[in-house]
């Protein structure tokens, strides 16, 4: 819902994503002109089809209700859930698609990007009122946002598609990565950093590992700009290496803490396992990284052994001077 929000208030600051929204680009182009062209039928099932594919429609309010009826559990609840919101809205749609009618082109542009601020509050909103999985999912998903930055460049020798969105990767990562730390302090802490005292030595050294992680990601999120980048010349380069620690400091931070899915360090059982194939994957972006691979591959591609004897090429011996 931010990201769509985001698009509508300003439609060039994010590159398109076909993985964040699987109605985004030509698909949902199609779409609209296939329920546009739809509408215009005078058939008795024309309501019908509509209603049904509108719940594949890009909206913020519409999602909060869908998610409100997923925790009914129940096909009834749910079906009422969605029906009471239909009723609901209808006056305010009706209004909405009446006025605009009367509206000049750059007024129902106005009004379009009014609803796009509203569904960014609303995704703000709904993300704040999430509980402590919510913190666990923003740490994880910065550290894997980082992490594919980090290997954008190199895995481009065989697929290039990421590296068009490195940059937005990077960002992306430090921004989850502040929308962990607030949520923590929110919602476990109850903004009281005092909390920290009372915890177990562990978590203290797991705390302190995010604290330098997060810090380090500041410099190299201001940076991520084309100007930042001219006017710092090579060393731009040097400075965002610092993401490398940032992510091993994660990925610490993360394996020390623990989480409400994936439990805290411990040397047997499940979280050991998850803890080992955590850092098992910061130790594969580190590889990747390495240039030893990359050489082996490039050796494998180009060189190949000669063929010079008479059952290899299938030729007779010849003799030759040199």
């Amino acid at each position: 819902m931010i990201g769509i929000g985001l698009r509508q208030v300003a439609p060039g600051l994010l590159p398109q994503l076909p993985f964040l929204h699987p109605l985004q680009g030509a698909l949902h182009d199609r779409l609209q002109r296939v329920m546009s062209d739809t509408a215009q039928s005078r058939r008795w099932w024309t309501p019908i089809l509509l209603g049904l594919a509108w719940g594949l429609v890009p909206c913020g309010f519409l999602y909060t209700a869908q998610i409100k009826a997923a925790e009914t559990s129940s096909l009834l609840a749910g079906a009422a859930t969605m029906g009471a919101f239909g009723l609901g809205t209808l006056p305010m749609m009706v209004g909405l698609g009446t006025y605009s009618a009367w509206l000049s082109r750059d007024r129902t542009s106005q009004l379009f990007q009014l609803g796009g601020w509203i569904t960014l509050l609303i995704g703000i909103l709904t993300l704040l009122r999430t509980g402590d999985l919510m913190v666990d999912y923003a740490g994880h998903l910065a550290l894997l946002c980082l992490a594919l930055a980090l290997v954008a460049r190199p895995i481009s020798q065989l697929w290039s598609y990421p590296l068009r969105f490195r940059r937005l990767l990077g960002v992306g990562g430090f921004v989850l990565a502040v929308a962990h730390t607030v949520h923590m302090l929110e919602h476990s802490w109850n903004w009281n950093p005092a909390a920290v005292r009372f915890m177990l030595p562990q978590h203290q050294w797991g705390m302190g590992a995010g604290a330098i992680a997060l810090g380090l990601l500041v410099p190299l999120a201001f940076t991520s700009t084309d100007l930042a980048q001219r006017r710092l010349g090579p060393s731009w380069r040097s400075l965002h290496l610092l993401s490398i620690p940032a992510m091993l400091l994660g990925g610490l931070h993360a394996i020390v803490v623990g989480s409400s899915y994936l439990g805290s360090l411990q040397v047997s059982g499940r979280p050991l396992v998850q803890a080992l194939l955590l850092a098992g994957g910061l130790l594969l972006v580190l590889a990747v990284r390495s240039p030893l691979p990359w050489r082996w591959l490039h050796l494998q591609r180009w060189y190949t052994p000669a063929r010079t004897t008479p059952e290899a090429t299938g030729r007779q011996p010849t003799s030759r001077c040199h």
